[in-house]
């Protein structure tokens, strides 16, 4: 199980919350992880028109969205929403792709349909948590171009959110200790001579 970062705190009992799920339940699951976050706000869909539909009838804070549905993508209702002129509010919400298949082919089309994280099922609440608070505190910047939008792709050099531990080896990187250049090793320095002090 993940441990959390014990000063980790985000209130949601004011966030409005788009699910995006097919099936009850995989919704009812999602549901029971939010209310329990203490989200009071769940506007439940169960295609990409009702999706579509909150979206431009409602302000959201957050939405996540099934990869793989029976009919229908999920991938194809983020591109919309990160273009949709119908919405421009909604365009910058941060999205979280709940997915059962993650291979890399999938986290790199969720990347490039402009989510901001994949989490993958089965669901555990505390990874779920981990992923808000990381959207919460994230400070990459949203990006409009002909070919994508969405926010930053580039995420491995920054590493997790400050003040969260990270998983990855590359997530703990930290700076070295600055050393004194070798004079012996150094042909820009001139060594000086050891003195005996007796």
């Amino acid at each position: 199980m993940t441990e959390l970062n014990p000063s980790a705190r985000i209130n949601l009992e004011k966030a409005s919350v788009l699910l995006l799920d097919d099936t009850n339940e995989g919704m009812g699951i999602v549901v029971q992880i939010l209310t329990g976050f203490g989200v009071k706000k769940i506007q439940r869909c169960s295609t990409i028109n009702a999706a579509q539909d909150i979206a431009i009838q409602w302000e959201l804070d957050l939405a996540l969205v099934n990869a793989n549905m029976r009919e229908e993508e999920g991938y194809d209702f983020i591109s919309w929403l990160r273009r949709a002129t119908s919405c421009e509010a909604n365009r910058f919400t941060p999205v979280i792709v709940l997915s059962g298949h993650t291979k890399t082919s999938n986290v790199r089309r969720a990347r490039d349909c402009g989510a901001n994280y994949t989490v993958a099922k089965p669901l555990s609440p505390a990874i779920l948590l981990e992923r808000l608070i990381y959207v919460a505190r994230e400070k990459r910047p949203f990006v409009m171009s002909d070919n994508y939008a969405g926010p930053d792709r580039r995420v491995r050099d920054s590493g997790p959110p400050e003040g969260m531990p990270g998983r990855r080896n590359a997530d703990r990187f930290t700076q070295p200790e600055p050393t004194m250049p070798d004079p012996a090793e150094d042909p820009n320095t001139t060594a000086q001579p050891k003195r005996d002090v007796r």
